[in-house]
């Protein structure tokens, strides 16, 4: 690329949404950071966190969509997910330590249903210590890797739905709408309590935050391939288009 082009590009100012279906193995953060570095795109802000375990739908607001970043991360979200039973972890998820094996009974479906229908509705759930929750201005998950537990205010939340998509002896496979500030690894854990068994989260996918989807999002293999911020621009959501979205 000519110099000239190329000190263009560098100056581009890119304002708008980026839709990414995040891999697993990555942080929310390290897609901030990949655009951030790979693209000149000084502000960039995500809009709620995907575990490392997750994958799927990661919502970035570049430019002056960083003011309607808060808009964005209060919509309603949608998951796909699994749990594993008889096993509970200090993470509430499988890139957690195993604290506790408990046998699994053969559960019939009317018990099954019967935990679920304990979180439904207005509930509270207690933050885990794997977060990004704040104690005293200190993230939660900063106490926990020195070694710190300390007591956690639970939080109301919502669940509008739920559906149990499949389970064999040790997991069930389920899709869940809920509201922001949603733990579905404590969701998993809370109801593997209920169960007797214990739980936790193994594999998890954001399929919607509001009325964006995961079937609108570039591809990790598709970002990767771009060279230039002129060719990001292609895939990010306008301003107008966004707020078109959020109104339909």
């Amino acid at each position: 690329m000519p110099r000239d082009k190329l000190a263009s590009e560098k100056s581009m100012e890119i304002d708008g949404v980026l839709l990414i279906n995040k891999p697993k193995g990555y942080t929310s953060h390290d897609m901030v950071a990949f655009i951030r570095r790979k693209f000149h795109v000084k502000k960039v802000g995500h809009c709620g966190t995907l575990d490392p375990i997750a994958t799927g739908l990661l919502i970035l607001v570049l430019g002056k969509a960083t003011k309607i970043q808060d808009l964005l991360m209060s919509e309603d979200k949608v998951y796909r997910g699994r749990m594993r039973l008889g096993q509970i972890t200090d993470t509430q998820d499988a890139d957690g330590v195993i604290l506790e094996e408990r046998p699994v009974p053969q559960y019939s479906d009317a018990e099954i249903q019967e935990a679920f229908e304990r979180f439904t509705g207005d509930f509270y759930q207690t933050p885990p210590m794997i977060s990004a929750v704040k104690y005293k201005g200190i993230p939660l998950y900063k106490l926990a890797r020195a070694g710190k537990n300390v007591e956690r205010k639970p939080r109301i939340v919502h669940l509008y739905y739920y559906k149990i998509l499949g389970r064999d002896s040790q997991h069930i496979d389920f899709e869940i709408g809920c509201s922001k500030g949603f733990y579905v690894r404590t969701y998993c854990h809370d109801i593997g309590l209920a169960l007797g068994c214990g739980a936790h989260l193994v594999e998890l996918t954001r399929l919607r935050s509001g009325n964006f989807t995961l079937d609108q999002a570039i591809s990790w293999e598709t970002l990767q391939a771009l060279d230039s911020p002129s060719q990001l621009l292609q895939h990010v959501l306008p301003l107008p288009e966004v707020s078109r979205l959020r109104r339909r």
